[in-house]
């Protein structure tokens, strides 16, 4: 099974039991920018990427970049979920951690 599906699996099971029943979103721009996941609650947003690599770059977090740009405020930084073990700021507002911690 794919990283995605597993975490899209544990997404949807987790706003199962939240009373407020966020919304999980598909992000993509017509130049093909993308995020895999963006929770959406009380008018907040967080862009979720997701990774199979253990040790994710600056070049991974394109799109999370790319959509808090374009949110600006509305975005809550971003989360880069990964196969690895450490957790680490990416970039200023893109926060790496492994996807079996956070999920």
């Amino acid at each position: 099974m794919h990283l995605e599906n597993i975490v899209c699996t544990d997404l949807l099971a987790w706003r199962e039991i939240d009373a407020a029943r966020p919304a999980i979103l598909y992000w993509r721009t017509s130049t093909g920018e993308e995020v895999d996941f963006v929770i959406e609650r009380e008018g907040k947003l967080l862009p979720i990427e997701v990774k199979a690599t253990g040790n994710p770059g600056y070049n991974d977090s394109k799109g999370l970049r790319s959509f808090q740009v374009e949110y600006g405020d509305q975005a809550l930084g971003g989360l880069l979920l990964h196969g690895g073990d450490k957790t680490f700021w990416i970039s200023d507002r893109v926060l790496a951690a492994p996807w079996w911690k956070v999920i």
